[in-house]
């Protein structure tokens, strides 16, 4: 058998696009031959993957499950929202979000999992060639309580489980189920419109936190005040940023005024039991993606050779 050497390795991998481990079983089991280990990966689907693997997959699915104290949330995207409706897209992700709730939300051990007799990583490699669109896994969570709920909610909804926003709720609890899932209802809705940044304000990425303080440090010297003064107007909106973007502040949509914290207090009061919001996961498909703006009728156009009009 001939040696499989690194430069091989790399070679087929620069040529295909393909991962290394494959490449390095493409070569072995084509003795070697370069031009036979690229057929060997074209025959597999694996060098039309990585063909696709450049283009941006911004659409997809987000999906949200949750056995007894345990919930599991993931994005998986793709790049058109058709394949979004696929039967066979539809369950990898549904099976994909099962691995998370029993295996956690590390990428590398999601892709490493077991599914259908090869690995995560497999399928989706196998579904990017079948498919004819690129995927990715980009995103995962899961939250867990020692006793309580964790409260799934799926906004724009396409199948059971999957939709564009999923939110999951974890409350910490001994009060009723019935009553918990009440309540957590009402603040993934909550979460899913009003898009929170952090559980609470110590929370808060403190990137942000200095972003915003530049903005209204610009704007505050815009007024012409004195710098003790443009020191607490700066430090108001900056209280005021926090509070409106950390979940326990925010005010309850559902009425406008009062505190997430005093809803889930009123809660307890009525459950005769105490009540911790101890962690939320909102996902919502492509948020942060920058998507390449695309003419999909020139594109169809130029595919079938037809001239498009010139300006």
């Amino acid at each position: 058998m001939a040696e499989i050497t690194a430069a091989a390795v790399k070679d087929l991998r620069e040529k295909s696009g393909a991962g290394m481990m494959d490449c390095k079983k493409a070569l072995t089991e084509a003795n070697g031959d370069l031009d036979a280990a690229m057929d060997w990966l074209r025959t597999k689907g694996l060098a039309a993957a990585a063909k696709k693997s450049s283009r941006t997959a911004a659409e997809g699915l987000v999906g949200v499950e949750v056995s007894g104290t345990r919930g599991a949330a993931i994005e998986v995207n793709s790049e058109t929202d058709f394949v979004a409706k696929n039967d066979q897209f539809q369950s990898f992700v549904r099976d994909v979000t099962t691995v998370v709730l029993e295996r956690g939300d590390a990428l590398e051990v999601i892709k490493a999992a077991p599914l259908d007799g090869k690995t995560v990583e497999e399928v989706l490699t196998n579904n990017i060639a079948t498919i004819g669109e690129n995927q990715a896994i980009r995103r995962a969570r899961r939250l867990e309580v020692s006793a309580g709920a964790i409260v799934p909610y799926v906004h724009n909804q396409q199948a059971p489980g999957l939709g564009k926003i999923g939110v999951l709720v974890a409350l910490e609890s001994e009060a009723d189920t019935e009553a918990l899932n009440a309540l957590g209802k009402q603040i993934a809705m909550h979460i899913a419109a009003a898009f929170p940044l952090a559980l609470d304000e110590t929370g808060l990425d403190q990137d942000v936190i200095e972003r915003e303080r530049a903005i209204a440090t610009e704007k505050a010297a815009e007024s012409g005040k004195p710098a003790d003064i443009i020191a607490k107007m700066v430090d108001g909106a900056i209280k005021k940023f926090a509070k409106e973007n950390a979940l326990l502040s925010q005010l309850f949509v559902m009425d406008g005024k009062t505190p997430i914290s005093d809803v889930v207090a009123q809660a307890a009061k009525a459950a005769g039991k105490p009540i911790v919001l101890k962690d939320y996961v909102r996902f919502q498909l492509g948020e942060g993606i920058e998507k390449e703006a695309s003419d999909f009728a020139a594109e169809v156009a130029a595919a079938s050779g037809v001239p498009q009009p010139t300006a």
